[in-house]
């Protein structure tokens, strides 16, 4: 198999789809791998890094499209890449197209197959691929929301942790997830008043325990979030509904009776973000303000921590490449958590999340790849 890795073209976005350990190991498995000049910049791994290990540099993303059989990134193709893909395209990358019918029509215009990591699954009901990811987003959103809070930055102006004789600040994550976990990791190890809002009671109890009843938990309803997030200083939106849109828990009224200057942060701004108000933004200007609610909503808040979030990534994402690597568009029939992650095939919507979240139809992905 022909390998590319282009570079990562998203603002600020500074990971790369494989780091040089990885791009040993298809190598070892036999396959090519090119690789954009300074694709791997971002994570201190420069070109004579890659060739080190075997990888061909190419100059431009155009060759690198060109020349590959199979291209691996980490962010969702971008305009002009989507005009890169051709039918005997494999892309493996994150996509979250349910809130992005403009990219899904480029993809589905191209004819490629493409993969999408956060719907790949696993024996136990989990989303592997985004789960690392997950890790890194969670604890950052609790660093974004302790920067946000600072008062030159529009915020409350109160200190996340508090100090003696004062009260800490009062956070609230919304799902108890990887997302949600990671940030309560954080949010309590600075000593924040942290409340978690999940609709799974057995989850709830999981939290509970992990943390000794140092976190308040309370079931998901739409009082309870009402009840939350207008005593809050920071919310955290971590809730994920697998490849679908994200539901849209606090609305643009429930504004006005926040405390002025508190802090959205919204993890979920992927799948379209779980508040009324929210919209992608980026790491060059993360924050706005709505009815004086601070709002920070990067689309890719791990590209943040691109050592840390590349490194992650492809410890989990190895297995699966090199099965596709290995065995092309069959490691789809051999193995059905990675076919969970075929979203689009030759011009149609595989996904069930996705094709409901865009009012499209589904194809089987099982026949589709029966079909050719």
């Amino acid at each position: 198999m022909l390998v590319g890795v282009p570079k990562e073209i998203k603002n600020n976005e500074f990971r790369v789809g494989l780091t040089p350990g990885s791009v040993r190991e298809y190598i070892a498995h036999g396959h090519k791998v090119f690789v954009e000049t300074g694709a791997g910049t971002g994570i201190n791994a420069e070109d004579e890094t890659y060739q080190a290990v075997g990888a061909t540099i190419l100059q431009t993303a155009a060759e690198v499209f060109q020349q590959s059989d199979m291209i691996v990134k980490v962010k969702e193709p971008q305009p002009i890449e989507w005009a890169r893909l051709r039918e005997d395209h494999i892309l493996y990358t994150y996509l979250h197209l349910a809130p992005d019918p403009a990219q899904t029509k480029g993809l589905l215009s191209s004819g490629c197959s493409a993969i999408a990591y956060e719907t790949v699954t696993d024996e136990q009901g989990g989303l592997p691929l985004l789960a690392p990811m997950s890790e890194v987003a969670g604890r950052l959103s609790i660093q974004a929301g302790a920067t946000a809070l600072q008062k030159p930055n529009g915020g409350r102006g109160i200190l996340l942790g508090g100090v003696p004789g004062v009260k800490p600040a009062r956070v609230m994550v919304i799902g108890g997830g990887v997302v949600g976990t990671n940030a309560i990791k954080m949010a309590v190890g600075l000593g924040a008043d942290v409340t978690v809002l999940d609709r799974s009671l057995p989850r709830l109890r999981e939290i509970d325990d992990l943390f000794s009843g140092r976190v308040k938990t309370r079931y998901s309803t739409v009082d309870a979030i009402e009840e939350e997030a207008f005593e809050a200083d920071a919310v955290i939106g971590a809730v994920l509904v697998p490849g679908a849109a994200a539901p849209k828990l606090i609305t643009r009224d429930m504004l006005s009776k926040m405390k002025p200057g508190a802090v959205l942060v919204d993890v979920a701004i992927d799948q379209g973000g779980c508040f009324e108000t929210s919209r992608p933004t980026t790491h060059e200007d993360p924050t706005y303000e709505v009815d004086g609610i601070v709002h920070y909503c990067v689309a890719n808040m791990p590209g943040a921590v691109p050592l840390t979030s590349s490194y992650a990534l492809n410890n989990a994402t190895l297995p699966f490449g090199l099965l596709l690597a290995d065995h092309g568009l069959e490691a789809l029939n051999m193995n059905r958590h990675l076919r969970n992650g075929l979203n689009v095939h030759r011009g149609r919507i595989t996904n069930q999340a996705v094709a409901q979240a865009l009012n499209m139809d589904m194809a089987e992905p099982l026949e589709l790849l029966k079909a050719g």
